[in-house]
């Protein structure tokens, strides 16, 4: 009889950097499902989480496969950071259906108890990693201009990005709608 293993990592992080990537592999983690807009990057460019990209790099160096998706409707956008981070991406993937997250898994070539799904928002990303049975990670969400939505049940759906931190400012000098 095979054991099954069991899984120890946060449920909750206060940045992408703060979740121990060796700590995901240990409990058999083989893909990451990731947000774009509020995790890795503010859906208005302004700030880039933390160590991100050190951390995208690490989970690749260990084997682990990536793939973003974003409810964002501007694809160039999209297009562009899927490039910069070298990461394949789905958008609009519409989360919280599970559409977007089983392609992105057939892609992977992964079942759901091998992807974890790291996000900012509980009724797009950790609900759609629920219906589709894969373990999720929230983290807390970058600065933005709030939707109207947000002013509403913001604080019921997102975690604030804590005040003692520190944001990294970025300048997407070579977007282009054209990309």
């Amino acid at each position: 009889m095979r054991r099954q293993r069991i899984i120890h990592f946060p449920k909750h992080a206060d940045t992408l950097a703060a979740i121990e990537v060796k700590g995901l592999v240990a409990s058999g983690i083989r893909g990451i499902i990731l947000d774009l807009d509020n995790t890795v990057v503010s859906e208005d460019d302004r700030y880039l989480s933390p160590y991100a990209e050190v951390w995208i790099n690490q989970a690749k160096a260990l084997g682990i496969r990536l793939f973003l998706l974003s409810n964002g409707k501007r694809r160039y956008r999209i297009n562009y950071w899927s490039n910069y981070l070298g990461i394949p991406a789905i958008s609009p993937a519409r989360k919280p259906f599970p559409r977007a997250f089983r392609k992105a898994m057939r892609h992977m070539q992964l079942p759901p108890k091998q992807v974890v799904v790291i996000g900012d928002s509980r009724h797009t990303d950790i609900l759609g990693a629920w219906l589709v049975g894969c373990p999720s990670i929230q983290v807390a969400s970058l600065p933005h201009p709030p939707r109207w939505w947000e002013r509403l049940l913001g604080k019921y759906v997102q975690t604030s990005y804590p005040k003692t931190l520190g944001l990294w400012d970025f300048q997407p000098s070579t977007y282009s709608k054209k990309t």
